[in-house]
């Protein structure tokens, strides 16, 4: 076997957020919607695309956000990142316990941990 990538990452959302998602993730995080596939559409949620990072909120009930685990998104300015979620009254924690990893976490609408990467500064980009 040999894995070449990760195609998407699934977080979960409550029944009726897509109005919610749709204004997070492409209003404030500047991602792009994705149509999802017609078999799919039906069991509503939304699919989001931005920099090759592809995220799929599906509804689960009953509903329970993903406090721990999460996706890690890179960034271009972290700083200027963080500065427009406060803005828009996004709680930032700012997480500096990995030296030369410049990253914060946020809660999505549903409370779906995110953690926000410097690009460059990455796990997978050698940032350790």
């Amino acid at each position: 076997m040999n894995i070449l990538g990760i195609d998407h990452v699934q977080l979960a959302m409550s029944q009726g957020g897509e109005g919610r998602a749709r204004a997070f993730y492409a209003g404030l995080l500047g991602m792009a919607e994705v149509a999802k596939p017609a078999p799919l559409a039906a069991r509503g949620g939304c699919w989001f695309q931005g920099g090759g990072a592809q995220l799929h909120l599906g509804v689960e009930e009953p509903f329970a956000p993903a406090r721990k685990a999460h996706p890690a998104l890179l960034v271009a300015d972290l700083g200027a990142a963080m500065a427009a979620l406060a803005a828009a009254g996004v709680p930032v924690a700012r997480d500096e316990s990995v030296p030369g990893v410049r990253r914060c976490f946020i809660a999505d609408p549903f409370g779906n941990r995110i953690e926000l990467v410097q690009d460059g500064d990455g796990f997978g980009q050698g940032g350790v």
